[in-house]
């Protein structure tokens, strides 16, 4: 059995003990939180971040003045294969006009890098741009030009490739309409014998009633825009020509032009009465693009639509060896009023 004594030296070794384990965490948590042994902030660094370098390099200023001028070059040459192919070369005509924005993009990087100053400004701003700091923000564009030597080259350079790509976006307008030319001139004379698209002539006894027949210029170039004519025979009731035209429809063959004077449409539709309780109504041309009709008896007169005239009429003869050709100018000018 223990006595007396050693269990007070028990205890006390006890408490001690707790005391001791009591100051170690108290050491321990006195030390997380001193500042002595936190690690030092940085000191501010005493570098100023605002720079500003000129670079002053004119081999750079050539190069952007060289990319820029086969900028322009691609671009006018552009123009020149859709002149040239008429605008069906699709392949030469995207190499053209991405090369020209290639090289212009080419020349804004060389400009960036290696022509205009390079600077590196920090500072605090509470406003993006303020009415009394428009003055120095003018001046630091126009101090965007310092160190340029060649500046009339780059200018002159920048305007030519501008150029280039302007008149290569407008040049696809020329697409949007016939060729005006064509409207006043077109390729019929008197005498000039009427072939359907394969270069066969028409024999005036071929033409049936209730047919059209689209005709072309004997050795002409189809693709011309006076070159095509509507052909249709019309029987002697439905027959109302001006008096002044009466003899352009030989055995009651009458022509127009294919174009629609509307918009430049090729009319390619034939109203003709083929049943009893059609009889009475007139045969009718009439175009898909937005349905101006015309009567080809009455010399082509409007009846419906949005048309502003009819389509121009051309006299029609019977040569010697009966085939059909032009008998002279037509009433009007062929194409869009």
């Amino acid at each position: 059995m223990s006595t007396e004594p050693q269990k007070r030296v028990a205890r006390a070794g006890t408490l001690i003990g707790a005391l001791v384990a009591v100051r170690t965490a108290v050491r321990a948590v006195r030390g997380r939180q001193s500042p002595e042994q936190l690690p030092p902030m940085p000191p501010e660094s005493e570098v100023d971040p605002n720079e500003r370098i000129v670079p002053d390099n004119p081999r750079a200023e050539l190069l952007v003045a060289v990319l820029l001028i086969l900028a322009a070059v691609c671009g006018f040459g552009f123009t020149a294969v859709y002149v040239i192919f008429r605008g069906m070369n699709t392949q030469l005509l995207g190499l053209s006009i991405g090369l020209a924005l290639a090289l212009v993009a080419a020349a804004c990087i060389v400009a960036g890098k290696f022509v205009v100053p390079q600077e590196t400004l920090v500072e605090e701003r509470d406003r993006l741009l303020k009415e009394d700091e428009v003055e120095q923000i003018v001046g630091m564009v126009e101090a965007g030009g310092e160190g340029i030597s060649r500046r009339a080259l780059l200018i002159g350079a920048g305007g030519l490739a501008g150029t280039g790509l302007i008149v290569a976006v407008i040049t696809p307008a020329a697409s949007l309409g016939p060729t005006l030319v064509a409207i006043h001139r077109t390729q019929w004379r008197k005498g000039v014998r009427m072939v359907d698209d394969q270069g066969r002539p028409f024999p005036a006894a071929d033409i049936q009633e209730g047919t059209f027949y689209t005709a072309l210029p004997e050795h002409g170039d189809p693709e011309e825009l006076g070159a095509g004519l509507l052909v249709v025979k019309l029987p002697p009731r439905f027959l109302d020509l001006p008096p002044a035209r009466r003899s352009w429809a030989p055995e009651g063959i009458v022509a127009y032009s294919k174009i629609c004077p509307h918009a430049g449409c090729a009319i390619s539709l034939y109203r003709y009465p083929l049943y009893e309780n059609q009889s009475q109504e007139a045969p009718a041309f009439t175009c898909p693009c937005h349905y101006s009709t015309f009567r080809p008896c009455e010399g082509g007169r409007l009846v419906y639509g949005s048309a502003g005239r009819p389509p121009p009429q051309r006299p029609v003869m019977i040569t010697s060896h009966c085939y059909l050709a032009g008998g002279g100018p037509v009433s009007e000018d062929v194409g869009p009023s």
